[in-house]
């Protein structure tokens, strides 16, 4: 079994769409945690939009990497995500496989508070060399 932690963020119905987003995951995937969700400015804050509501989920998958990621784009999909937006645009999920069998696997992990926050409450520690 892989180990993964996904990256939440919405600032689009945020509530809903973060809720029904765990809901349809669970019937799909072991849910191992839920970290709690914040409030977050928009980064960059390139123009006006609401503020992100954002945490992680912890899973166990029996799916590969590149199978994980192609489930959570069609669950995204399923939830209504418009992909011709503008880059850091609003929207109403974003979901990012960030710590996979414990190797930090998206970089911005490393630049914002918030995720490694998210990550080390769902028992995550980074390894220092």
């Amino acid at each position: 079994m892989n180990d993964c932690i996904i990256g939440i963020g919405s600032n689009i119905e945020a509530d809903k769409n973060i809720a029904e987003m765990l809901k349809l995951l669970a019937v799909d995937i072991e849910v191992v945690g839920i970290s709690q969700m914040i409030q977050t400015k928009p980064i960059p804050n390139t123009r006006d939009q609401p503020d992100y509501i954002n945490g992680a989920v912890r899973i166990r998958t029996k799916m590969d990497r590149s199978g994980l990621s192609s489930y959570l784009k069609r669950l995204e999909d399923r939830l209504g995500r418009i992909r011709n937006q503008e880059k850091f645009g609003p929207r109403n999920i974003d979901l990012d496989i960030l710590i996979w069998n414990n190797v930090v696997v998206d970089q911005d992990y490393y630049t914002r508070d918030f995720l490694r926050n998210s990550a080390s409450e769902l028992g995550f520690e980074e390894v220092k060399y």
